[in-house]
């Protein structure tokens, strides 16, 4: 039959190697989300840059439309027949640029933002880990201190869950409950 010294030491030894071993996953987790926040980062800021060029490009097909337009308009009255339709062919061969720059710009824009939300969406996947690990860890340590098996187990659970997304994060997985992910996000 097993002391009651033996019992606490058993559940010692089961909250040690449940605290490393959350620990340890949490702690490269952590590193993996960090490098994806990086990667995040990267993908806001060439799309906000790619979004910029988009409205410059756009504004510069509406001048040249405009001042198009007006040329148009003005041609019978300009004594340079031959300046005038140079111009207007300028003005014509700027505006079939900008109209394939605009398309290929907003394009690149769309996909980095779509890239953006893959990322986020891992993030959320090691947010959520490490908020569970978190949660195993520090029930691990209440059950040590509170003596009792029955926390271990919560703790193991809530590990579990947080080690689920983890992997799932890893992987590249299609994991992650919306509710908790909305609740949890701003």
């Amino acid at each position: 039959m097993e002391s009651a010294a033996d019992k606490d030491k058993r559940l010692n030894n089961l909250v040690a190697i449940t605290v490393v071993m959350l620990s340890v996953f949490m702690a490269i987790s952590k590193v993996k989300d960090d490098n994806i926040v990086q990667a995040m980062q990267k993908a806001k800021s060439e799309s906000v840059d790619a979004w910029a060029e988009y409205q410059s490009t756009r504004i510069k097909l509406h001048v040249d439309e405009s001042a198009l337009s007006t040329l148009q308009l003005l041609a019978p009255t300009i004594a340079d027949k031959a300046l005038a339709e140079k111009q207007m062919v300028n003005y014509e061969t700027d505006i079939a640029r900008y109209r394939g720059r605009s398309i290929e710009t907003m394009a690149k824009a769309k996909a980095l933002e779509a890239e953006y939300d893959r990322l986020n969406f891992r993030d959320d996947q090691f947010d959520i880990s490490d908020a569970f690990l978190s949660i195993g860890v520090a029930l691990a340590a209440v059950a040590a201190l509170a003596d009792t098996f029955w926390l271990l187990a919560v703790a193991w659970g809530a590990g579990a869950f947080g080690m689920l997304f983890g992997i799932a994060g890893f992987a590249g997985l299609n994991l992650r409950p919306e509710w908790l992910a909305q609740f949890l996000g701003t």
